[in-house]
C-alpha cells in the first residue's frame, strides 16, 4: 500500500509549467540578488537567513519541478537552462555566505573605507 502517490503532484506541476515557471525563475533571482544586497550593506544575520532560507526553498523547488519532467523522459535545452539556473542562484548563495568577511573586505578595498570596519584587521601599515 502505498502512502506517498507523487503523480498527481507531477502531473500538476507539468499541466502548470508556464505558470512554475514564470514565478520561480524571477524569484531565483530576486531572492539571490536580495541576499547579495544584504551581504554587502551588512544587514543583521537574521534578514540574511531569511533571504538566503527563500533562495533555498525556490532554488529546491526549481529542481524538483525540472525533475518531473526528467521523470517522464523529457530532456531539453530548457530543462537544462532552468536546472544551470537554479544550481548558479544556489551556489552564488552558499559562497557568499561562506566567504561574507572576503567580500566585504574586498568591498572595502575597492571603495576604500578600509578604516572603517575595525573587525577585518585590514589596517594598513
Amino acid at each position: 500500500m502505498n502512502l506517498l502517490i507523487f503523480e498527481p503532484i507531477f502531473e500538476f506541476s507539468r499541466q502548470n509549467c508556464v505558470s512554475i515557471c514564470a514565478f520561480l525563475v524571477p524569484a531565483n533571482l530576486i531572492t539571490t540578488l536580495l541576499t547579495l544586497i544584504l551581504l554587502f550593506t551588512q544587514y543583521s544575520r537574521i534578514k540574511i537567513r531569511l533571504a538566503t532560507t527563500l533562495s533555498f526553498i525556490f532554488a529546491f523547488t526549481l529542481f524538483l519541478h525540472v525533475s518531473t519532467w526528467f521523470i517522464i523522459g523529457v530532456v531539453t535545452p530548457v530543462t537544462f537552462i532552468l536546472l544551470g539556473l537554479g544550481a548558479t542562484c544556489l551556489a552564488i548563495v552558499i559562497l557568499a555566505n561562506i566567504y561574507r568577511h572576503k567580500l566585504l573586505e574586498s568591498k572595502l578595498s575597492a571603495v576604500g573605507g578600509v578604516r572603517e570596519l575595525p573587525l577585518l584587521h585590514l589596517q594598513k601599515k
